[in-house]
C-alpha cells in the first residue's frame, strides 16, 4: 500500500571541505550555517522551484531543502508543502547512497563509525536536524529524549522548532523525533510545536509520515488546539476519510476529541453507503459508532439499516455489519438478524455475507439463534436440504461449522444426525473429498466426544471408525 521507504534519509546535510580552518573548528552553529549556504549553492541548479499554495503560504527560506533520493514523494508539490529533490537516476540505489555519504557532516560520520564512544545529546548540539534525518541519529535522539533533562530537551527543541519542524515531520526518520517531542516535551513545547503545524494540517495528514505526527499531536495537545486541527480539516474531511494516510488522522480525532467539536461528522450523513463500501471509510464509520454518543450516530445507523442486505455482501461493508452485530445496541443487532431470516442459505454461500452469518450465530440471543439454526436444519419447500448444500459450499461450510459449535444441545443432536450420513455418503461417492468436509468431520467428532464427556445424550458411533459397506 505504501511506497518503498527511501534507502537513506531524505534530509540533506552540509557538505564539508576536506580541510578544517586553520584556526581550528569554528563555532558549531556558525559552522553549520556556513555549510548550509555552501550546500544550497552546490544544489541550486538541481532544485525545482516551488510556489506555496495560497492556503498554506509560509516562509520556508530558513529550512534546509527537503531531499528525496528518487524524486518528490508526491510529485513536485506534496499537497502544498514544499519538497525538493535531486536529479538522481531512478533505481540506482548506489547513486543515492553516494550522495548521502557526500552530504554527511564529519560529526555524523564519526557517530556512525565510533560505536565505542558514549554519546550524549550535548555532543551533537548544532547538528540535531541532521542527526534527526539519519536512521541511526534519529534512533539515538529518540532514546535520549525519553530520559533527557529539561535543559537537554530544550536544546533539541530549539534547533528544530520552528524553522525545521515541517521538514522533519515529513521525513522518514525525522518524524519519529517529532513524535518523541510530543510524548516527552513540556506542555509549552507541545503547544509551540503544534503552532508550527497549524495552517498545514491537511497536507500533513495526507502525507505518509506527516499523518503519524498529526495523530501523535492530537493525543498530547490541549483541547483548543485539537479544535483548531479539526477546523482545518473540516472542509476536506471526506477527502481525508478516503485517503490511505488521512483516514488514520480522522479516526484519531474521533477517538480523542470531544464530540461537540466534531462537526464534520454531519457530513457523513447521506454518504453512509459510500463510506461503508470504501476500504478506509468503513474504518472511520466503525470508529464513529464506537466512540460517539447515540444522538450523533443514530442518523448514521438508521441510514445504514436501509442498505443492510447489500452491505452484508460487500467486501468492506460486511465489516461494518459485523461491527453492529458485535458492539451495536440490542435493537440494531436484532434488526440485522431479522434481515438474515429467510436468507441464511443464500447469504451463507456468499464470500462476504458468510462472515456476517457466522457473526450473527455467535452474537444472537438464544431465541434468535434457534430461529437461524432451524432455518439451516429444515428442508426448503422445493426439497433442497440446506445442510447438504452448505456442506458442499466453499463458504457456507464455515457457517455450518459455526452453527454446530454454538447450537443448543437439542439442535446440536439434530445437526449431527443430519450431517453424519451425508459425510459417509460423500466420502464414498465423491472423487475429491475436500478439505472443508474433513474439517466438518473432525468438528463433528470433537462435538460427539465432548457430549459424551459431559454425559449428554448423544449416543452416536464414531464417524472416523465407522465401517463403510
Amino acid at each position: 500500500m505504501y511506497p518503498t521507504m527511501p534507502p537513506l534519509s531524505p534530509m540533506p546535510t552540509p557538505q564539508l571541505s576536506a580541510a578544517a580552518p586553520a584556526g581550528g573548528m569554528p563555532d558549531k552553529k556558525q559552522y553549520g550555517l556556513q555549510q548550509q549556504v555552501a550546500l544550497q549553492n552546490i544544489l541550486r541548479p538541481t532544485m525545482i522551484s516551488y510556489t506555496p499554495h495560497q492556503g498554506y503560504a509560509a516562509d520556508y527560506g530558513a529550512q534546509i531543502p527537503f531531499m528525496i533520493p528518487n524524486g518528490a514523494m508526491y510529485g513536485h508539490t506534496a499537497h502544498g508543502i514544499p519538497f525538493y529533490h535531486q536529479n538522481l537516476r531512478p533505481g540506482r540505489r548506489q547513486d543515492a547512497n553516494d550522495v548521502g555519504s557526500a552530504l554527511r557532516s564529519p560529526l555524523l560520520d564519526e557517530f556512525r563509525a565510533n560505536k565505542a564512544r558514549k554519546w550524549e545529546l550535548r555532543d551533537i548540539y548544532g547538528y540535531i536536524v541532521e542527526f534527526s534525518g539519519d536512521q541511526h541519529g534519529s534512533r539515538f535522539i529518540q532514546q535520549k529524549l525519553e530520559t533527557a533533562t529539561s535543559e537537554e530537551k530544550q536544546g533539541v527543541f530549539d534547533e528544530i522548532v520552528p524553522d525545521n519542524a515541517l521538514q522533519l515531520i515529513q521525513d522518514v526518520f525525522g518524524n519519529y523525533v517529532i513524535q518523541k517531542l510530543f510524548e516527552h516535551g513540556t506542555q509549552v513545547q507541545k503547544t509551540v510545536l503544534a503552532n508550527a503545524m497549524e495552517g498545514h494540517i491537511l497536507p500533513l495528514s495526507l502525507q505518509m509520515y506527516g499523518c503519524r505526527v498529526v495523530q501523535k499531536a492530537v493525543e498530547f495537545i490541549l483541547p483548543d488546539q485539537q479544535a483548531s486541527f479539526v477546523r482545518e480539516l473540516d472542509p476536506h474531511v471526506l477527502k481525508c476519510v478516503k485517503d490511505a494516510n488521512g483516514n488514520h488522522v480522522i479516526q484519531k480525532l474521533i477517538e480523542r476529541v470531544s464530540h461537540e467539536r466534531l462537526g464534520f461528522v454531519n457530513s457523513f450523513r447521506g454518504n453512509v453507503y459510500d463510506l461503508s463500501t470504501h476500504p478506509y471509510g468503513c474504518r472511520v464509520l466503525q470508529r464513529c459508532f464506537e466512540h460517539l454518543p447515540e444522538e450523533t450516530t443514530r442518523p448514521l445507523m438508521d441510514e445504514l439499516h436501509k442498505y443492510m442486505i447489500n452491505l452484508m455482501q460487500d467486501q468492506f461493508g460486511n465489516y461494518v455489519v459485523q461491527f453492529v452485530l458485535e458492539q451495536g445496541k440490542p435493537q440494531d443487532r436484532n434488526q440485522v438478524i431479522a434481515k438474515l431470516r429467510g436468507q441464511m442459505l443464500n447469504m451463507a454461500r456468499h464470500k462476504f455475507a458468510s462472515n456476517v452469518c457466522e457473526k450473527a450465530l455467535v452474537t444472537a440471543g438464544m431465541e434468535e439463534r434457534r430461529i437461524l439454526i432451524d432455518e439451516i436444519i429444515m428442508p426448503k419447500t422445493d426439497g433442497v436440504s440446506p445442510i447438504v448444500s452448505m456442506m458442499k459450499d466453499q463458504f457456507a461450510n464455515y457457517v455450518l461449522q459455526r452453527a454446530l459449535t454454538v447450537a443448543e444441545p437439542d439442535q446440536k443432536e439434530i445437526l449431527i444426525a443430519k450431517i453424519r450420513p451425508q459425510l459417509v455418503s460423500m466420502r464414498r461417492y465423491s472423487s475429491a473429498y475436500s478439505k472443508h468436509l474433513i474439517s466438518i468431520e473432525r468438528l463433528l467428532e470433537r462435538t460427539i466426544n465432548a457430549s459424551k464427556a459431559s454425559d449428554k445424550p448423544a449416543d452416536y458411533p464414531s464417524l472416523l471408525h465407522k465401517p463403510v459397506n
